[in-house]
């Protein structure tokens, strides 16, 4: 599906074809609450059980608090494959999911957020905090820097994100997101559409050679 935009390429070695993989892994950010509205989490672990029912792995934060807890309990109740990601300093605060079939304990946020960004095919944002607002803002800003074509979902639950959009849209009437510079993301309002819009939204696989992937960053 989409471009791996981060390979380990052995310079050394001839060129070589790599074909993007299609979609395998889902990354979803979300907070480390629950929020006061219970429909956040039950759209959590809706969408949990959909990556497992899709057989698509789902990449997080690696907590076991709040929605994070939610989204990453739902498919391991039906064997599905989940990887946390999480850098030692929040272990304690976030209590880091140990039940996991992949946990991977970094040094810092930077790392996190890479190493999330490298196992992911697509991205969701579930309601969250300024951490998951940051993580969302950072991939729409690759994106519209043609750092990569990957899915971006904003799953909009209750209205979560509306004035995130109405931001957005404020931004674009200012003219600092203009043509050039769009924004290319998704928003839906049920979560039961997540999983297919992302699928949806894959773009077609190009073959590239590793050297000009390696480029991209």
């Amino acid at each position: 599906m989409n471009e791996i935009l981060k390979p380990t390429v052995d310079t050394s070695a001839a060129k070589k074809l790599v074909v993007p993989s299609p979609v395998q892994g889902v990354c979803v950010y979300c907070g480390s609450g629950k929020g006061l509205n219970p429909a956040y989490a039950v759209a959590a672990r809706k969408l949990g059980k959909a990556l497992a029912d899709h057989n698509l792995r789902l990449v997080y934060g690696g907590g076991s608090l709040g929605l994070m807890g939610e989204v990453a309990r739902a498919p391991l109740g039906g064997g599905g494959k989940v990887t946390g990601i999480i850098p030692a300093f929040l272990g304690a605060r976030e209590m880091m999911l140990k039940d996991v079939d992949e946990l991977i304990v970094v040094e810092s946020m930077h790392v996190r957020k890479q190493l999330m960004f490298d196992r992911a095919d697509a991205f969701v944002a579930l309601p969250g905090g300024i951490g998951t607002l940051e993580e969302l803002v950072e991939q729409l800003t690759w994106s519209q820097l043609g750092r990569h074509r990957k899915p971006i979902v904003i799953a909009n639950i209750e209205g979560f994100w509306d004035p995130f959009l109405k931001l957005l849209e404020h931004m674009k009437g200012d003219t600092f997101i203009r043509s050039g510079l769009d924004v290319h993301f998704n928003v839906v309002d049920r979560i039961e559409d997540v999983v297919p819009t992302n699928l949806a939204s894959a773009p077609a696989k190009v073959p590239q050679r590793e050297d000009t992937i390696a480029e991209k960053f």
